[in-house]
């Protein structure tokens, strides 16, 4: 059985949602969270174990992709970056012979920029993403899961650790990961507002994002996994693997590397502890059974987010799950 305390089945009818979130897949995922419930009740912690500098600047990769998203800027094809930006700095920086594997646009690069002398003059990083969400005229809380620096290393069977980033972009994800180094997660403290965001939560949900580099650095961060364990809020995962492949990113090797199967089945093991209740696709329907033998409620449905009305499909049926929750 789970031995996570057991939730209020009776919730509002829009309830105070945290969102655990990382990347691309978590963005399309609150895209559509935001079309069932108000995006000023939905938190987002989200994952800085990938930021990093580039170009003398404080690029936070997941913050960045989560706010444009929400914001319906992002460029859409890429995943990331700004729709329609254009890239003269890096391109110059590249003809002045600069290493430039890690594209940052114009627009981008001036919020980056604007971050850095924001950080520089003693703001926090929760006020400065503040701020920039409210700008944009995002409602949707958006919180760093730290302010402290939380890089994920990822380590190689031949020795070398690399940056998440060099891992990803200018390595291009290579099958041969020994493990993932959370370490500096581990040391780091939660962002402000973090813990009592989770202790108010009346749903929690894990976004289908990647559960080593994105969810994984959150829950390393003392006191986040203790607060999802002590709080009384369903809580519900959604798959980030369908018919046995990640829908997007680097999960299989990545997933391999920490000892996990790559399957909906064994991310729901991974998450076993935490959860209630597990959303799957309707490719990994065989696999139901076995979910449910862990303890948890299941819902099985399409999951490919192929729009924003999608999305909400996939929201509405995570919602649902976690109303059904003991």
């Amino acid at each position: 059985m789970n031995p996570k305390t057991p939730g209020n089945s009776s919730m509002m009818s829009h309830p105070n949602v945290v969102a655990f979130c990382g990347g691309v897949g978590a963005a399309r995922f609150l895209r559509g969270l935001v079309r069932e419930v108000p995006a000023e009740s939905v938190t987002a912690i989200v994952n800085t174990g990938d930021d990093r500098e580039f170009y003398g600047v404080h690029v936070a990769p997941d913050l960045d992709i989560v706010t444009y998203t929400l914001a319906g800027l992002i460029d859409d094809a890429q995943g990331y970056g700004l729709m329609g930006d254009t890239y003269q700095l890096v391109d110059t920086l590249s003809q002045l012979g600069h290493e430039t594997w890690f594209r940052l646009g114009d627009r981008d690069f001036a919020h980056c920029l604007h971050r850095t002398l924001q950080l520089r003059q003693g703001h926090g990083l929760s006020q400065t993403i503040a701020e920039l969400r409210e700008k944009l005229g995002v409602e949707t809380h958006i919180l760093p899961m730290s302010e402290s620096p939380c890089p994920t290393l990822v380590e190689l069977t031949d020795g070398v650790t690399l940056h998440f980033e060099d891992y990803m972009i200018r390595e291009g994800a290579p099958d041969r990961v020994r493990s993932v180094n959370l370490s500096a997660a581990q040391s780091a403290t939660p962002g402000p507002g973090v813990l009592q965001a989770i202790a108010q939560a009346q749903v929690l949900l894990f976004c289908p994002s990647n559960p080593v580099v994105s969810i994984g650095p959150l829950l390393a961060v003392p006191g986040i996994r203790d607060a999802i364990l002590a709080s009384p809020a369903p809580c519900v995962a959604i798959s980030p693997i369908v018919g046995g492949a990640p829908i997007k990113g680097p999960a299989t090797p990545l997933l391999r590397g920490i000892g996990v199967e790559v399957s909906a089945l064994g991310v729901a093991r991974h998450y076993a502890d935490l959860i209630d209740g597990y959303v799957l696709d309707t490719k990994d329907a065989d696999l139901e059974e076995a979910i449910q033998d862990l303890g948890l409620r299941t819902r099985v449905t399409d999951s490919i987010m192929v729009d924003a009305q999608a999305a909400g499909r996939l929201a509405r049926a995570a919602l649902e799950l976690a109303e059904t929750s003991p």
